[in-house]
């Protein structure tokens, strides 16, 4: 007897459903603080790497600027804004949301996609390494703009925000967070004004609009300019694909409101600004644009501003980031680390500590290494363009499956985004020694940690189901025949879904009656699968009565599905099916008894060498690990009996 259901919803946390519920208004602002804090302070630093060694001609000023300009207009305003955002999974958007989209896609080249997909996953991760650094150095360095002699305390001061930043991630973002879409309000607000008022003066950089003077100033320049400038370029959108990514914590309609509104016109004006200032022939301030356009006088307001602005901005990556690993955690291609959540009604709302400080580790090495927002920008951009190729070519999938878009379309707009897309990416690549390869370097490691826990728990499923073990049938029979039993309910999780008799329960389950020859009156198998969606939204679970009665006791299979985006409980969910009489366990967990296994991984001689090594690689990610048993939430309040099973890697 099967029976399916949903109405333990209680005990399973989704997500801050609330938030899609709020006004157009306070969800707008809400993505300004969070969404766009990134590409808002971009402006501290890119006009700077584009006219880097330049000369500040008319022609030069406006085919620079008019790149500018035509860069956020095809990659952020048409490709994320405009159509990247439709590519939603049940809600959900980033690296993510597209695998779960793609990961039964058997087209030619798909497989290629769906790890590309995680090699994305493994650059953003880089790219929220590196965010910080930049975006804090680069605001810090206004003291110097602002007093010479205090060049030298930016670093301490950088390294000093960092860590002030990182320490206080355990607290939790809720407290501060209301404040975060004012704070960036009234930084973008700040730089339209000194970029307006920079037009006002030289009304002339207006002509940066026509798209002509940006191919001139690159068929003017050499083939390793026009790939230099390029690949500064990529720093002005920059953050631009955290818009996708935070989809479904605002929704479609607030994130394009705040960047069609707010977001755009202001990077517009202060772009157009720094241009302005440069065709002016006015000397730069301490070798810094941005903070050339800023009055003495409000120098320090300043850079005070663009601090907060910036931290605000790394806070939004440092977030990312834990919800990044979280989804890799529950997809199955990440080690179970330590999840902890920092708002007990907010499920987003999460703290990874080995995240955390691996972040920071990275952030001082980078700063010390680097000691110049200039020369880490080698760094940035390299991370972000691979991430939107691979985005845009996922979208192509996407667009044919899910819009029904024709192969000519397709090719028009999705190969021409993503032929823009590669020209930046080839563009970032020629810094790859310069501080290109930070992030590549770690994207590959976040990849090899992907693809080998994935294959390891793949061999490891497969080891394990290979054991000798009683069927179904028979453990239904040994179970009618026995006059005694032991009277705790006993939990057993199974690798499978167990539906059939003729399917074979757990080695574990053969291990127990071959060392005690008797069993518990009540035996509940638990399969918990996790499908490629953010969110279950019915037929949460199936129950699979196998044998009940009265007297005798039951054999029955449970089956737990739960997304990527959710949090599973699964002492808390039976717990609710058992209060139903759905299955037969105590409501009182201290009367039930939860068997797991520890398989001790042994190479079969048919393993070659670097099956070995990946082996290797795997048992150490397995100790860093969270049990299954604990992280699904089992174990939390019952008694636990490990047994150690022996398995055969193959």
């Amino acid at each position: 007897m099967q029976s399916k259901g949903t109405h333990p919803k209680h005990s399973v946390i989704v997500r801050d459903n609330d938030a899609l519920h709020g006004s157009l208004t306070g969800l707008t602002v809400g993505a300004l603080g969070i969404v766009f804090g990134d590409i808002g302070t971009s402006p501290l630093y890119a006009m700077d790497q584009i006219f880097r060694g330049l000369p500040h001609t008319r022609e030069t000023v406006l085919g620079g600027v008019s790149l500018v300009i035509w860069t956020l207009i095809l990659i952020v305003a048409i490709k994320y804004a405009a159509l990247v955002l439709r590519a939603q999974n049940d809600g959900e958007g980033g690296v993510f949301a597209l695998y779960g989209l793609l990961h039964d896609e058997k087209r030619q080249g798909a497989r290629l996609m769906l790890w590309s997909l995680m090699l994305g996953a493994g650059l953003l991760l880089g790219d929220g390494m590196i965010t910080p650094a930049i975006s804090v150095l680069s605001a810090v360095e206004g003291l110097q703009v602002a007093t010479p002699a205090l060049t030298d305390v930016v670093v301490p001061v950088t390294i000093a925000l960092l860590v002030g930043l990182f320490v206080i991630q355990r607290k939790g973002t809720s407290g501060i967070g209301v404040v975060f879409g004012p704070i960036l309000i009234l930084w973008f607000l700040a730089i339209s004004l000194l970029g307006g008022w920079q037009i006002m003066r030289v009304p002339d950089i207006l002509n940066a609009f026509n798209p002509l003077y940006g191919i001139t100033f690159l068929s003017h320049v050499t083939l390793r300019e026009g790939l230099l400038i390029l690949g500064a370029l990529m720093l002005v959108v920059t953050g631009g694909e955290a818009m996708y990514a935070d989809v479904g914590h605002f929704g479609a309609a607030p994130i394009r409101l705040g960047w069609f509104v707010c977001v755009f016109p202001a990077l517009l004006l202060n772009y157009l600004g720094q241009g302005a200032y440069l065709l002016s022939g006015a000397p730069l301030i301490g070798d810094n644009l941005f903070y050339s356009l800023v009055p003495s006088g409000l120098l320090i307001p300043m850079v005070i501003l663009a601090t907060v602005a910036t931290v605000i901005a790394s806070q939004a990556l440092i977030s990312g980031a834990f919800s990044l690993t979280s989804q890799a955690v529950r997809l199955g291609l990440f080690p179970r680390l330590n999840l902890l959540h920092t708002h007990q009604a907010h499920a987003g709302q999460i703290y990874v500590p080995f995240i955390n400080w691996s972040l920071l580790a990275g952030c001082i090495l980078l700063v010390i290494g680097f000691g110049s927002s200039s020369a880490l920008a080698a760094a940035y951009g390299l991370a972000v363009a691979g991430v939107m190729v691979i985005t845009s070519i996922a979208m192509a999938f996407v667009a044919r499956r899910y819009w029904g878009w024709s192969r000519p379309l397709i090719a028009v707009v999705w190969g021409g985004l993503t032929g823009v897309n590669v020209l930046f990416l080839v563009a970032s690549s020629t810094k790859f020694l310069e501080g290109g390869f930070v992030p590549f370097i770690v994207g590959l490691i976040v990849f090899v940690v992907m693809a080998t826990w994935r294959w390891g728990r793949k061999a490891t499923f497969a080891g394990y189901s290979a054991k000798a073990s009683m069927t179904i049938a028979d453990l239904v029979a040994l179970h009618r025949s026995s006059s005694t039993f032991i009277e705790r309910n006993a939990i057993l999780m199974a690798a499978k879904p167990l539906r059939n008799l003729t399917d074979r329960a757990p080695a574990l389950m053969q291990m127990l009656w071959d060392r005690s020859g008797i069993l518990p009156r009540n035996i509940i198998f638990v399969e918990i699968t996790h499908r490629k969606v953010p969110h279950i939204r019915d037929g949460r679970y199936q129950v699979t009565v196998f044998d009940r009665n009265p007297e005798g006791g039951s054999v029955i299979g449970v089956e737990l599905s739960f997304g990527f985006m959710e949090e599973p409980n699964v002492e808390a969910v039976l717990e609710d099916l058992a209060r139903h009489r759905e299955i037969d366990l105590a409501t009182d967990r201290r009367h039930w008894i939860v068997h797991v296994a520890h398989e001790n991984l042994l190479p079969s001689r048919a393993l070659t060498g670097f099956g070995r090594l990946r082996l290797q690689l795997f048992q150490f990610l397995r100790v860093t690990s969270r049990p299954a048993y604990y992280y699904y939430g089992l174990g939390d309040e019952v008694q636990l009996s490990a047994e150690i099973i022996p398995v055969r890697i193959r």
